[in-house]
């Protein structure tokens, strides 16, 4: 028995046709300005959490949070930067798998976190402990190192420097 269908003089009729469409996903880049007036000595590659303050203390001046992953090589160097989130006032929704997504994508060695204080004060919150800890915790799974977690405000903390992480 055939499995194509038949008209009313059966003879058989050509299997209906359907289109399929499937979502592709592929990582595009773009440049962004992170800073326009850096220091000559600022690079690609920090070696303190000073550094990275110098690097990006505008945003002290934001009057939301932003929560950025920096994306670097196998010898520290940024390879890209991802704003994971801009949250509100005094919070910014994160969750690992968003920090992650792109860092598989971008083949990061490792990851630096950081985030800022609208209110200027960089004392991490019971919120910003944990999901350090959480984010820690998922990228020692997937073979992606978190070296530091920086809260800028109109000074910065470290979370290595603190012993946090």
């Amino acid at each position: 028995m055939s499995p194509y269908q038949r008209n009313l003089f059966g003879e058989e009729l050509p299997p209906e046709k359907k289109k399929i469409t499937i979502l592709s996903i592929e990582a595009k880049y773009r440049k962004e300005v992170v800073r326009e007036d850096a220091p000559a000595w600022v690079s690609k590659r920090f070696t303190s959490a000073s550094q990275v303050f110098e690097m990006f203390h505008d945003l002290q001046r934001e009057a939301k949070e932003h929560f950025i992953a920096l994306h670097l090589d196998g010898k520290n160097r940024i390879s890209c930067l991802d704003r994971v989130s801009v949250g509100s006032l005094n919070q910014s929704i994160v969750h690992p798998r968003e920090v992650f997504k792109t860092a598989l994508l971008s083949s990061a060695a490792a990851i630096l976190l950081l985030h800022n204080h609208p209110t200027g004060d960089p004392t991490p919150s019971r919120e910003d402990l944990e999901i350090t800890r959480r984010i820690k915790e998922a990228g020692e799974l997937l073979g992606i190192r978190v070296l530091d977690h920086i809260i800028i405000g109109e000074s910065y903390l470290s979370f290595a420097e603190q012993g946090l992480i």
